[in-house]
């Protein structure tokens, strides 16, 4: 059975919408139409799962014995198998189909399900009980021969299915005795047999991925993990506007009983930079293309100052409220929607965006290579930097009740003016390129002053401070300085003895708004692990890392938190910094195919 403590759940999704179902084949989460909207499933967050009456999709065997789970190879579609204890069992095939048609990606809002006996003949139920308004109201039902809709304040969904419809209504258990299709999405009738429809949408959605998948330039070692990973970051973004969420899951608490509690189902620059640097890595540009649209529209609108945080639509106003109907996962209230967040300043983001879109310009792969249009918005972007390189703020770690000047932020805005001088070069404008190339150098001397504490000997969190965090870690990744510099090792050693809990890292240590930290922050660990390797000490590099690949969940996902002491996965899921983390690591630490033979 399900661990109750645990998130060892499986996506599928489509790059338009994501779900997450549990090792028994049970839906416990679905937002519709897309990743922002109404969680019709919502079973994650309504309390323990034995007392979960609603929100949730099932197929049920009765005297369940065992189950396995694993993704068909290379691919989004998700396979659960289930026995009973006589020895009767089933396959489920769940995915959202995704391919390439009339010459655009067919990504419906849309979940199919094929049900199939494979040893004798199980008994089961099929439950289908969606939730609307945040768990507040159950959807009218209506039906025909051969679908039920599920009619809501927001929506309709349409099950069409040529399974018995009075059995799922009334959900009673049958003798599953072949193989049953069942499909979920709007409210349109399917033009053609469902089962050579659902077979169709199944084969040409494994070639899909299993094409994409097969581009990627993956590591020698690790490449399971690399390739699930890819795909995942792949499902969390949203190809419509071209916008990259951070995780799934909204509420799911950093740790138990600390009202830790956020949505992510949103787009931070900050968050999506990593991605797309990972992806890049990996030869997978597309979604950097998708990206730059979304990036030119923020650029477009952000006259005074760019949010931390937006709306896969773009929506700026993120108001936070608490949605009482749902008691929240495992019971650890309180369920959030909407992220204060987008009220903050951090000043980061100024360097994430033109990251993020700096490779543009240096890639001929690309269909539209960056020009000097683009790079007349980064420049808009970069001059934020410049007035907000040392001015206070809530820093990446989002602090809600305080600000300081965050030696990160600083350094993603010396970050923004030193890729603005290299992208002008490139472009041959070498007046704008000698500019930022002077305002990058101030920056960075000034950074060096003020962010370095002699008695240490390390770089601190913000400037004149006399504490480290976690992002400090990534001042050599991001060029600042070089990891041979003393001044990086010294900062490494630093976070060592104040972060390090056995083989995982804290972000700080110092308490904010909810107090002290404790849980483990899973990309701290991995960015610690980059930077023992790029120092030099690869074999403990390797040996953590090999550590950290065991907390994965079976499908090998991981979650934004972990805790120390037990191993057991806190925070939304599946995060994307995290997964990111995974990939940089193996390709950093990876035996070269040449090597290899």
């Amino acid at each position: 059975m399900l661990s109750e403590n645990s998130l060892e759940l499986g996506v599928v999704g489509n790059c338009s919408w994501g779900g997450l179902i549990d090792s028994l084949g049970r839906v416990v989460w679905a937002c519709f139409p897309h990743f922002d909207g109404d969680p019709v499933f919502s079973s994650l967050l309504n309390g323990s799962r034995a007392s979960v009456t609603d929100g949730f999709y099932e197929i049920e065997v009765q005297e369940l014995a065992r189950s396995e789970q694993f993704y068909a190879a290379n691919s989004a579609v998700l396979v659960t198998r289930l026995w009973d204890e006589a020895g009767n069992g089933l396959e489920i095939r769940d995915f959202a189909p995704r391919f390439a048609q009339f010459r655009r990606m067919f990504r419906p809002t849309m979940f199919v399900r094929t049900v199939t006996p494979i040893h004798g003949s199980p008994r089961i139920r099929i439950r289908l009980r969606p939730m609307c308004n945040y768990g507040a109201e159950i959807p009218t039902r209506t039906h025909g021969s051969n679908h039920i809709r599920y009619v809501g304040h927001s929506f309709t969904l349409r099950l069409t299915t040529d399974g018995p419809v009075t059995y799922i209504l009334n959900e009673v258990d049958f003798v599953l005795e072949q193989a049953i299709h069942l499909v979920l999405g709007p409210d349109e009738s399917l033009m053609s047999a469902l089962s050579i429809t659902v077979r169709e949408f199944e084969e040409r959605t494994l070639d899909y991925w299993n094409e994409w998948a097969r581009t990627l330039s993956i590591p020698f070692e690790w490449q399971d993990a690399v390739i699930r990973a890819a795909i995942t970051l792949k499902l969390l973004s949203f190809e419509e506007t071209g916008a990259v969420i951070a995780a799934l899951t909204t509420s799911i608490p950093e740790a138990p009983d600390t009202e830790r509690n956020w949505d992510y189902r949103y787009c931070w620059p900050r968050d999506a930079y990593f991605v797309i640097h990972a992806l890049n890595r990996l030869g997978a540009t597309r979604t950097l293309e998708g990206y730059l649209s979304y990036l030119t529209n923020i650029a477009a609108r952000s006259a005074d100052s760019v949010q931390p945080v937006y709306g896969i639509d773009l929506t700026a106003r993120l108001t936070e409220r608490i949605e009482p109907h749902l008691a929240g996962y495992l019971g650890h209230a309180p369920v959030r929607v909407g992220n204060q967040a987008h009220e903050h300043r951090q000043n980061d983001v100024y360097g994430a965006l033109i990251l993020a879109a700096t490779q543009a310009f240096f890639d001929r792969r690309l269909l539209n290579p960056g020009e000097t249009e683009l790079y007349g918005r980064l420049e808009r972007l970069g001059e934020h930097a410049l007035r907000s390189w040392n001015v206070p703020d809530a820093g990446l770690w989002e602090l809600r009740n305080r600000s300081h000047v965050h030696t990160f932020s600083a350094v993603m805005c010396w970050a923004a003016c030193d890729r603005l001088a290299k992208i002008g070069v490139r472009l041959g404008l070498r007046e704008r390129a000698d500019f930022w190339r002077r305002e990058a150098d101030r920056i960075h001397s000034a950074i060096c002053d003020e962010a370095w504490n002699e008695e240490r000997r390390c770089f601190v969190d913000q400037f004149g401070g006399s504490q480290v965090d976690a992002s400090l870690l990534l001042l050599a990744e991001l060029g600042f300085v070089p990891a041979s510099d003393p001044r990086f090792a010294g900062t490494v050693a630093a976070i060592e003895q104040d972060l390090r809990c056995g083989r995982y890292l804290y972000r700080y240590a110092t308490p904010d708004d909810f107090g002290r930290p404790t849980t483990a922050f899973t990309i701290c660990t991995f960015w610690y692990i980059d930077a023992l390797a790029a120092m030099g000490r690869r074999k403990e590099a390797r040996e953590l890392f090999e550590q950290m690949l065991e907390r994965r969940t079976p499908l090998g996902l991981l979650s934004e938190d972990l805790d120390p002491e037990s191993g057991v996965l806190w925070g939304n899921f599946p995060q994307t910094y995290s997964m990111v983390g995974l990939i940089n690591c193996a390709m950093r630490l990876s035996r070269s195919w040449e090597e290899a033979f």
